[in-house]
């Protein structure tokens, strides 16, 4: 089959992806519970994965990265640990994913107003809009880096330069982008930084980690064993131990450890730089199909590499399963758990099948694609 889905999880894995997480199977054992070789060796591989990130994302201590599930549980932990109170605000946009959105509306339960920025007819943020919403009671930005409906990018650089000038927190969502561009968390003013493992960083699931400023102090809202100041009866308040509890996923730390020594060999601008490229083409390929939409922002070539569309008004679940049963193409149909998105486009009803592409797809792979689409169109 041909994997056009990339944006819900890579598929394939680098290889040595798997191969160390059968190796931190049989040879770790749990983390900072022993001072045995079996337990360091867990610790030594956990460190090092923080490393590697710290160097990615320019972060100054990597111990301000702690290890989470997933983008959704790093975003919880953002938004609803930094403690608004009744009568605050914060200001999100309409690009967002659900696991964004559904943290603000139980803010909106509390009190918080949670201010929403649309986007124009082709998906862009308005930084406009944003900059004029923010009052003497907005505390925080939070906004995701690349739209998983679209691909366009939002401008990091211009609303960090916002949170400074307004002293405001500013919370990522890099979800769509951790791996493939860049995002330098001094340079974008960054506060807080969510990622998830298993798509641009190419690891597997399970896994995912959030940032944090030295300068904030989230509220930690799971607790227990931390292998560190095991007599209180309060977690411990530092970073990471304050946002971990439990056992670490080890296997899949081990495995997100060999994606991102994959993604420094190769590197980021390369990796980033076929992607774009396949995107394009497949893009260029396809905009002139009979009945053929095609949403987003395609005037800039810096965008996530993900082509959503539609082909006349045929269910976007009819045409995924078309072009899996008839072309053996698996894409992702539906709201793509970005609603708002699709209120903006005016989609709620249809959806639309998102093409999401990794640098381990070929052009012929997606000449497959374009034929298949010119195919079904002639049948409109």
């Amino acid at each position: 089959m041909i994997y056009f889905d990339n944006a819900a999880t890579t598929l394939p894995k680098p290889n040595g992806v798997g191969e160390a997480m059968v190796e931190a199977l049989n040879k770790f054992g749990n983390p900072s519970r022993g001072g045995h070789r079996f337990s360091l060796d867990g610790a030594r591989i956990i460190y090092e994965t923080r490393e590697l990130l710290a160097k990615l994302f320019n972060i100054e201590s990597p111990l301000n990265i702690a290890f989470t599930q997933n983008s959704t549980m790093s975003l919880n932990m953002a938004i609803l640990g930094l403690k608004l109170e009744l009568g605050d605000e914060i200001v999100s946009s309409t690009l967002e994913h659900n696991s964004v959105l559904r943290p603000l509306y139980k803010l909106e339960k509390l009190g918080v107003e949670v201010k929403f920025i649309d986007s124009n007819n082709i998906g862009n943020l308005n930084y406009e809009k944003l900059e004029k919403s923010i009052t003497s009671k907005t505390k925080a930005i939070v906004v995701t880096h690349g739209s998983n409906l679209t691909g366009n990018l939002v401008d990091l650089e211009k609303i960090g330069k916002i949170v400074k000038n307004n002293n405001l927190l500013f919370i990522v969502d890099g979800s769509q982008t951790a791996g493939v561009f860049p995002i330098d968390v001094k340079k974008f003013n960054i506060d807080i930084l969510c990622f998830t493992g298993h798509k641009g960083l190419m690891g597997p699931g399970g896994v995912g980690g959030i940032y944090v400023s030295p300068n904030i102090d989230l509220d930690g809202y799971i607790v227990g064993g931390s292998g560190s100041h095991s007599f209180d009866h309060e977690h411990p308040k530092t970073m990471p131990d304050k946002l971990e509890a439990g056992t670490p996923n080890i296997h899949g730390l081990a495995g997100l450890n060999a994606s991102l020594k994959y993604i420094f060999e190769v590197g980021v601008d390369k990796i980033r730089e076929k992607e774009l490229k396949l995107a394009r083409f497949f893009y260029d390929e396809i905009e002139n199909i009979n009945g053929i939409k095609i949403y987003g922002d395609f005037n800039t070539k810096y965008r996530a590499p993900i082509v959503s569309l539609n082909l006349g008004d045929i269910p976007s679940s009819d045409l995924a399963l078309a072009l899996e049963e008839d072309y053996d193409i698996a894409t992702r149909s539906g709201i793509h758990c970005a609603p708002l998105m699709h209120t903006d486009f005016k989609t709620e009803e249809q959806g639309m099948v998102r093409f999401s592409f990794s640098h381990f797809n070929t052009r012929e792979e997606i000449k497959i694609a374009v034929e298949g689409l010119k195919e079904l169109g002639t049948n409109i």
